[in-house]
């Protein structure tokens, strides 16, 4: 009998070039289809509930793929563990509805980043935290971020994804229907916030939706009003503009974790 699993799955990003599987390159997706195979005898590839990037963490991505493999959801958590590499934790493994689909039935995510604001990075932490020891007022930094609550427009803050350029340049066949969860850059933003904890500054950010680099570029732009470059005020024209040139650089990949899926 075919089943259709949910993974809940937790990952240190340092070791990998990102989720998405990529031909000779270690990744999290094809370090899981390649685990996953060797447990079921099945070719499988896990969708997950959207792509990170090279050094971005997970403490709870979610995956599906469909087997036919006998194996009950507790031991295959068991015997999946025992054979990834450490890095790669399976949180739980749950039998879902067909019609599930990690990335598909998703309507919100939370991300989260931290900047440790302390002179020296723990050699525990390193991998782990953006180390910015330089002055930064936090408090405008955190006024700036309120500024993207509610639905906007985020080309702003936006790069390039040449996978969705890709799928949108792809015809399609008479009768199919394309499956595009959000066709354009508008998403909106249920919490911004940035708090103190300890030497570390975090910000959590949870909306229906993110675009390719969108968390990193908000916080990049964020340090900008924190070193005194833009003023928080500035950032509704920064999303006017919808121009990427118009937003601050790309935050390090480090800082960054996926915190939660919404379903």
């Amino acid at each position: 009998m075919q089943r259709n699993l949910k993974l809940t799955i937790a990952y240190d990003g340092s070791e990998f070039r990102g989720w998405q599987v990529q031909p000779g390159l270690p990744t999290v997706q094809g370090t899981l289809a390649e685990v996953i195979g060797r447990v079921t005898g099945e070719k499988v590839l896990p969708q997950g509930s959207g792509r990170t990037d090279t050094g971005v963490h997970a403490i709870a991505q979610v995956a599906t793929f469909t087997t036919y493999s006998p194996i009950p959801e507790e031991k295959l958590k068991i015997v999946l563990n025992d054979r990834l590499p450490p890095s790669i934790r399976i949180l739980a493994v749950e039998r879902a509805p067909e019609s599930f689909h990690a990335r598909h039935s998703a309507h919100g995510k939370t991300y989260r980043y931290r900047i440790f604001r302390g002179g020296i990075v723990p050699p525990f932490l390193w991998r782990y935290v953006t180390h910015y020891p330089y002055p930064l007022d936090e408090d405008a930094m955190a006024l700036a971020a309120g500024y993207v609550l509610g639905e906007h427009d985020f080309t702003s803050f936006a790069a390039v994804d040449p996978d969705r350029q890709q799928r949108s340049a792809a015809p399609l066949a008479e009768g199919s229907e394309l499956m595009v969860k959000h066709a354009t850059n508008i998403r909106t933003i249920h919490q911004s916030e940035w708090r103190r904890d300890g030497e570390e500054l975090v910000y959590t950010v949870h909306g229906n939706g993110f675009l390719h680099h969108m968390v990193r570029n908000l916080v990049g732009t964020f340090l900008l009003a924190g070193k005194g470059t833009l003023a928080p005020a500035d950032i509704p024209r920064i999303l006017e503009a919808r121009d990427r040139s118009a937003a601050g650089a790309t935050a390090p990949a480090e800082g960054l974790y996926l915190v939660s899926v919404d379903y």
